[in-house]
């Protein structure tokens, strides 16, 4: 079986899609499926290419008792064959892949809030100009979101 590839995406990849991409990882290792997926986090845009995640959501994460190890990357056109689950953070994000998206893609686009019972279909809110608390409130969505994307998957793949 081919392994499941996750993506989230957010806008410069140091906030919200390596949190996002942090959590999952965290929940499938322990779910004991850490062979059956491919998880990554990426940018629909190039500011911060080959940069480590903010330091606040890297503070935010070990808080948590998550650990952030990441390099910023630029969302491409062939991730949609590289990935099944495609997450933008949120509407605008979700337009800027969907500008690449190529004739027949294997990988399906939702937004990442499509899988929180407190606020589904919003956006995951950025927060690169908040405080602390800011930082918190998002890991709390990406923790509630993340938990629900790995059923919803686990239900569809039957594992």
């Amino acid at each position: 079986m081919d392994r499941i590839g996750v993506l989230f995406v957010c806008l410069g990849n140091i906030c919200r899609s390596p949190l996002a991409e942090g959590i999952f990882r965290d929940k499938v290792k322990q779910a004991g499926l850490e062979d059956k997926f491919k998880i990554d986090s990426c940018g629909t845009s190039a500011f911060h290419i080959g940069e480590q995640p903010d330091p606040r959501s890297r503070a935010n994460a070990r808080d948590n008792g998550i650990y952030l190890d990441h390099q910023a990357r630029q969302f491409v056109s062939a991730d949609f064959s590289d990935f099944d689950y495609i997450l933008p953070m949120d509407a605008s994000n979700h337009r800027n892949v969907m500008k690449l998206e190529p004739e027949n893609p294997t990988g399906k686009v939702i937004l990442m809030r499509t899988f929180d019972s407190e606020g589904t279909g919003e956006d995951v809110p950025d927060p690169y100009y908040g405080g602390e608390r800011g930082f918190q409130n998002v890991f709390d969505i990406l923790d509630r979101s993340t938990e629900e994307l790995l059923h919803t998957i686990r239900a569809e793949r039957g594992i």
